[in-house]
């Protein structure tokens, strides 16, 4: 492949030692708990390789992918450690499942007499997860069915019953009452598995807005996701965790150019300018992740200063108005997700502007933007001992 003699001027940086500082901040809230990172969606748009390797050296030994081919391409890459396939899957797949080593979430009765017969003799018992609907209304083994899936004999004798889950569904809401009721049932569901004389080594329910706010939630693992990357979805009013924001994306002024008071910008002229406007052309746009919501509405740092997006965001460029800035140059760095002086923009500012989710917007940054990965230190700011 060839190597570019220059960097392209639009990167993401990701900064591992506050992913662990992150990291760290999950094990205070839950320091009994084996932590399972979630590591789907090419990390929350981070770098699934990079940062499982970052996890390894934090000592994290369990991942969740939401595919079979998130959990391959781990493989493929040398992880060796626990990968659990979190989503849906068909038993079209299993056989792929089974062949590397990923520990399936089964959500049906008949799904587990599918893959036991996907598992080879040579390899059981064969760890599974069942996951329990509890109010999620998704995936997952009704309450009252769980007993007689429990007593399958595919699991005493080709599966090994793991763990047990089920997921919340609005544990970062004010309102305490579903996740409570949803908390209510799967320890009902545990009491009854107890009863039975059915050890059970993983038992897990806690996302990120259950590690934070929901105590009972946190068994014997925890599954936190967003957290990882410095993010939460709790309410504004609520107490801040303490979490970092672990990347930062950036690109360059391309062009600098002034147009006249009627002048417009960008494709249906959706801005027209009502002074002498000064225009920077940023090199990038929606098929980078950088969302055509913005158009109008965004913010990005130039000067250790946040100024307008104007006009649409095109494919490939974004315009910003520059002309209460002075000294703005091609070649400036502009900040898209992060911090420039004392001002700050998050992937929540983004996310706030196009009326969504820190999750879409981190997800949503392109294949074309190159990750580099700022070297990883302890917590305490010491080198990390692990090679």
């Amino acid at each position: 492949m060839y190597q570019l003699s220059q960097p392209p001027p639009t990167s993401a940086s990701v900064d591992l030692t506050a992913l662990a500082q992150n990291v760290a901040h999950v094990r205070r809230l839950a320091p009994r708990a084996d932590v399972l990172a979630v590591v789907k969606a090419n990390a929350y748009g981070h770098g699934a390789i990079e940062i499982t390797r970052a996890l390894q050296h934090l000592a994290v030994r369990r991942f969740g992918v939401a595919t079979v081919d998130e959990g391959v391409a781990l493989r493929q890459a040398g992880i060796r450690d626990a990968i659990v396939v979190l989503g849906a899957t068909i038993p079209a797949q299993f056989q792929d499942l089974a062949a590397h080593r990923l520990t399936p979430v089964l959500y049906r009765a008949d799904l587990i007499q599918a893959f036991a017969e996907a598992v080879e003799p040579g390899t059981a018992p064969y760890p599974v997860h069942i996951k329990v609907e509890t109010g999620m209304g998704r995936l997952g083994v009704l309450p009252h069915e769980l007993p007689e899936v429990l007593s399958r004999a595919e699991l005493r004798i080709t599966l090994r019953l793991e763990g047990l889950m089920t997921h919340l569904a609005d544990a970062d809401n004010r309102d305490t009452e579903q996740t409570e009721e949803q908390l209510k049932r799967f320890q009902e569901v545990l009491n009854h598995t107890q009863e039975r004389g059915l050890a059970i080594p993983l038992i897990h329910v806690a996302n990120s807005a259950g590690i934070i706010n929901y105590p009972a939630s946190r068994h014997t693992l925890v599954r936190p996701g967003i957290m990882l990357y410095g993010y939460h979805t709790l309410p504004n009013d609520s107490t801040a965790p303490e979490l970092h924001p672990i990347l930062t994306w950036k690109t360059t002024i391309a062009h600098v150019h002034t147009i006249p008071p009627g002048g417009s910008v960008s494709y249906n002229r959706t801005f027209i300018a009502s002074r002498q406007t000064r225009v920077a052309v940023l090199p990038v746009g929606y098929a980078d992740g950088y969302n055509r919501l913005l158009s109008n509405r965004g913010q990005v740092l130039i000067g250790g200063r946040r100024v307008p997006v104007i006009g649409r965001v095109c494919m490939d460029m974004t315009m910003i108005d520059v002309t209460d800035v002075k000294g703005v140059h091609v070649g400036d760095d502009a900040i898209l997700i992060g911090q420039q002086g004392s001002e700050r923009i998050t992937a929540a500012d983004v996310a706030a502007w196009q009326q969504t989710i820190p999750y879409e917007v981190l997800c949503a940054i392109g294949s074309r933007v190159p990750r580099r990965y700022l070297p990883l230190t302890s917590p305490s700011g010491e080198p990390s001992r692990e090679s």
